[in-house]
């Protein structure tokens, strides 16, 4: 934009020449024809055309001198391609033209080719500046996305640092729980159950006997409490890749995306279903490549078991452990689908908004 307002600006300032050489149809002629190559120039933008227009325009030069009254125009466009050659021979044709001619025709154009060169100059100048400009507005928007997502990574580990500690100290609380009060508790039951044996008074019988419901009612409290600390302290995803180091049967390749906070339930059915997906690959497949997919979307949960076995078998797809693991999940209220695309494929999706049948 900033070269079609120079450009503008040199064709009307020697337009204005008018005013100190006679008008006629050559210089009409001059004009036009400054118009139409610097419009075109201007539109087209290629150094190999901007350089035929100018040596064109040059050679045109030589036989209608009407027009070097517009050559600050054409200077400036060869300055902004450094067309050196086609300046230095409009320059001489130029002198040659106006030796000996009007002294202020001759200044008006001498100060239109320093207004055109101070306008490529600026011009040029102001294209750099603009073009550094958005090279550093880019490069930091570059960094701002890399420095988030730095951040993000971060944060996510620092969250997984913090749900791995959560899920050992859990497991330490059911050991010490299990191996400290569950011992004395059941130690004590024995004990009661001892002195009610040898227990010769008829009073005392409903006050053990209550006692010894007591010491049941907190044992049975113990139990769960500690099942519940260790069905949560499960972590989905170290359970599932011990599985992948074990089976030597062919490579395993995990893709996981799941969140921390995944109910126990779910943590259950995928493990199972892997170890039976993994055990079907090993018994009933000749594939040589097994790929497992666990991600958690707004809604579901979703694993995809896929080997590149071509062996059929119909085991494989009715047996007891396909029938276990449809019963497994339509007890979470999910579907599972059996595909034999490029092989033996299992893809189950599980709601979010699941109540288990089980219980």
């Amino acid at each position: 934009m900033h070269r079609a307002i120079d450009y503008a600006v040199l064709i009307i300032y020697c337009f204005l020449l008018v005013l100190f050489i006679p008008v006629d149809t050559s210089f009409i002629a001059a004009f036009l024809l400054t118009v139409i190559f610097t419009s075109s120039i201007y539109c087209i933008g290629k150094k190999q055309y901007s350089f035929a227009a100018a040596a064109l325009y040059t050679f045109l030069a030589l036989f209608f001198p009407s027009l070097y009254i517009f050559i600050p125009v054409f200077l400036y466009h060869m300055l902004q391609y450094e067309l050196y050659v086609p300046i230095v021979v409009s320059l001489l044709g130029l002198c040659w033209h106006l030796y000996g001619k009007s002294n202020e025709v001759f200044f008006l154009i001498l100060f239109g080719l320093l207004l055109s060169f101070v306008l490529q100059k600026k011009t040029t100048e102001y294209q750099a500046l603009k073009a550094k400009f958005r090279q550093t507005r880019d490069d930091s928007t570059e960094l701002n996305l890399l420095l988030d997502h730095r951040n993000k990574t971060l944060l996510e580990k620092q969250d997984y640092e913090v749900y791995t500690a959560t899920l050992r100290e859990r497991n330490r609380i059911a050991r010490e729980i299990h191996d400290n009060v569950g011992h004395m508790l059941t130690r004590s039951i024995l004990t009661l159950g001892a002195v009610k044996t040898v227990n010769k008074q008829e009073g005392l019988s409903p006050l053990l006997d209550t006692f010894e419901q007591s010491l049941n009612t907190a044992m049975d409290s113990i139990r769960s409490s500690v099942h519940d600390l260790h069905d949560e302290s499960i972590d989905l995803s170290e359970v599932i890749k011990s599985l992948i180091s074990e089976f030597t049967f062919a490579p395993v390749e995990l893709e996981y995306d799941m969140g921390l906070d995944v109910p126990k339930e779910i943590k259950y059915s995928f493990i199972s279903i892997t170890k039976e997906a993994l055990t079907n690959v090993a018994r009933h497949s000749n594939a040589t490549r097994v790929h497992i997919t666990m991600r958690e979307h707004p809604g579901l949960y979703q694993i995809s078991i896929h080997d590149n076995g071509t062996k059929e078998s119909t085991a494989a797809s009715t047996g007891i452990g396909i029938l276990n693991m449809r019963d497994r999940v339509e007890a979470l209220q999910g579907h599972m689908q059996i595909l034999r695309e490029h092989g033996f494929k299992l893809f189950i999706t599980i709601p979010k908004t699941y109540k288990d049948r089980r219980r």
